[in-house]
């Protein structure tokens, strides 16, 4: 059973070569409809009911997130496609959701599709939704510490708010989140790619191994680098390179 998925891109060049990457390289995955913009994808989702959509992030008179609020259950998987490798890229992040970034490379097409169908046919699309729906939550919170994560675990996902985190640790591949209730939840990504979305959330990297949340700092002790006390009574180590970021926050 193939997979029915529907095109939003206001380029007609780049609607033209994302379906002809998708029928060519992305098997399982047939293209029933195509749309121009929010008003005339609206329209084509609703006619069409697919099961996935590739949607670009910036057109005209509205964005994909305009499209989205539209509806009340979200019932499609998203892939979204910007050209810009800043641009609400994090937002993304938070949520988990899949994204390209033009020009589309087809290795990553193929291995977002093949992620999407694996889901659909697997019967785990209760987590994709909940992903589209936490990325709008987020796009409306003007609190950056009221925002939600997903956090992929090894038997599956949870959702925290931002300020449920105290603390994030390194741990080879994976990161220590350590939760303000004395939690400790190990993820299957690196500090590295936290700190990339965290940065703008009110979090500072202090060390190579450490990432805080700022709000949670109950004291600074000075040495060489010094180290940092957390409300959860835990010390935190702050490297020579990083002590000048640090205490630079308290300047604002």
């Amino acid at each position: 059973m193939n997979v029915k998925a529907v095109i939003v891109e206001d380029e007609e060049a780049s609607r033209i070569t994302l379906k002809n990457y998708v029928t060519k390289y992305c098997s399982g995955v047939e293209i029933v409809g195509e749309a121009d913009g929010v008003k005339n994808g609206l329209e084509a989702i609703k006619m069409h009911k697919p099961d996935l959509i590739f949607l670009d992030i910036e057109m005209p008179y509205g964005n994909a997130f305009d499209l989205l609020e539209q509806f009340d259950d979200v019932f499609f998987e998203t892939i979204f496609v910007t050209a810009y490798s800043n641009y609400a890229v994090k937002a993304i992040n938070y949520s988990a959701c899949h994204y390209l970034l033009k020009p589309i490379d087809i290795d990553e097409l193929v291995i977002a599709t093949q992620k999407v169908i694996s889901k659909i046919q697997d019967k785990k699309r209760s987590q994709e939704n909940l992903n589209t729906k936490i990325l709008l939550e987020n796009i409306q919170i003007t609190n950056s510490q009221l925002k939600k994560i997903v956090l992929p675990v090894l038997d599956g996902f949870e959702v925290v708010e931002v300020q449920e985190i105290i603390r994030c640790k390194a741990n080879d591949n994976f990161t220590d989140f350590h939760l303000i209730d004395g939690k400790k939840k190990v993820i299957c990504r690196t500090l590295k790619f936290y700190d990339q979305i965290l940065s703008e959330l009110g979090f500072v990297r202090v060390h190579k191994s450490h990432l805080i949340n700022m709000q949670y700092v109950k004291a600074y002790k000075k040495g060489k680098g010094g180290y940092i006390e957390m409300q959860d009574g835990s010390m935190v180590d702050v490297s020579a390179s990083k002590k000048q970021a640090f205490l630079d926050h308290y300047k604002r």
